[in-house]
Parts: C-alpha cells; structure tokens; sequence
C-alpha cells in the first residue's frame, strides 16, 4: 500500500522534510548518508538555505522518497510549486561565461545576438543559453543512474565521491547566471562540439560530442534540435 499524500497548502520541501524526519526519528546526518550527498548539502536544503533542485534535475527525492516512507510524489509536488512561486532564474551570466558559451555558437548567429542584446536585453540570450544548458543538464543527469563512472572519476583525481557527485547535483540546478568557468570545463565543453539557433523559428541545433570515439573509429557526432523558446 503506498503512503498517502502529505502535501497540503503552502507546505514546502523544507517543512515536509522537517516534519517527516522529526516523526521517524531521522537525523539530517542519516538523510544525507541515503542520498550520497554532504551533509551540509544536506542541512542547507533542510534550512531553507539551498532552493530545491528542479525534480527533474536530480535523483535526492526518489533516495528521500523511499527513506522516509512518503508519497511517491510528495517532494517532487512541493519543489515544483516552489521554484514555480520563485520564478526563473534569468540573470545575465558572468562575462567569462557568456563569451566561452558563445564561443561554440556560430559567429553569424552570435553577431545577431549580440547586436539584438545591444539594442533590446539580454532576455532573448538567456533563454537561448538556458536551452543549450539543459540539454547538456539531461546528458549529466544520466550520470547519476549508475554511481561506477563518478567512482572511477573520483579516484582519478583524487577526490572524495560524495564531491565529485556533489558537483554533478550543482551543475544540474545551475543557469545562466550562476554557470561558473568550472562548469564550462567539466561538463559543457567536454558535451558540446557546436550549437546554432535559428533566430526566426526559434529552432535551437545542438552538436554533442561522441563518447568514446577513438582516431580509427570515429562516431558521428549526436544532434540535438528543437525551439529555443525564444516567445514569451
């Protein structure tokens, strides 16, 4: 029998966590050993300090989920009213940022762009990178379904696990204006051979590099299109 909802008006992530955990006898320490996070990832999100991860960005609330005995989608429900109340995010992105990102666009288009920037906002950029950001995002959110390759990268560098995932989680909740250099370098360069957008039909094309691929077997790259969302 599956528990029954306990979603109600206004109740948030933060609260429903609290609520539940305090009833179990959880401790933030526990919650965080089931969902291979820090524990100060942990007790920011229980704070309130760190805003809930978008549930399709990240695999906490299924680990949460099934520790806590809660409805199946409970958690999801309140993150997504949340960031809904919050509202995009759609600051301008670090100069550094911008300029890397652009850098993998066509120049033509990156002409337009930043001609149409100068005259109107930055809006119509935003939302365009925001796009080219999740489609890297869905690629590294695959990652999280089998912890072996995050392992192996861990060893690798020399690092702990639980930070190497952790900076998976980060870069799934990042846009525009919180994308760091270090993002660039470990997750959208490594994933992204060029992208282009077609400024009239908001179609956006994204070329992702292949895995794997070796100079006797090349594999041909993998394209990704579909509409930017320039409109409202």
């Amino acid at each position: 029998m599956r528990p029954a909802s306990r979603v109600k008006p206004g109740m948030t992530v933060r609260k429903l966590l609290k609520e539940v955990m305090t009833e179990l006898e959880r401790s933030i320490t526990d919650l965080a050993e089931v969902v291979e996070v820090p524990v100060e990832y942990m007790t920011d999100l229980v704070s309130g300090r760190r805003r809930p991860p978008l549930p399709a960005r990240t695999d906490i609330y299924d680990k949460m989920t099934r520790y806590l005995r809660l409805g199946r989608t409970d958690l999801a429900e309140c993150a997504s009213a949340e960031r809904q109340k919050a509202g995009p995010d759609m600051g301008s992105p670090d100069p550094a940022v911008r300029r890397e990102m652009l850098e993998l666009c066509d120049a033509d288009t990156v002409r337009q762009l930043e001609k149409r920037s100068r005259k109107d906002s930055d809006v119509e950029m935003v939302k365009i990178l925001t796009r080219v950001l999740e489609v890297v995002q869905g690629t590294a959110r695959r990652s999280l379904e089998d912890q072996i390759p995050l392992r192996i990268a861990a060893t690798r560098t020399g690092e702990n696990y639980l930070d190497v995932r952790l900076r998976v989680l980060e870069f799934l909740d990042a846009s525009p204006a919180t994308l760091t250099p270090t993002d660039l370098t470990n997750f959208v360069r490594p994933q992204v051979a060029q992208w282009d957008v077609d400024l009239e039909t908001g179609v956006l094309r994204v070329v992702l590099r292949s895995a794997g691929s070796t100079e006797r077997h090349q594999r041909r790259p993998m394209v990704r299109t579909g509409r930017a969302r320039l409109a409202g």
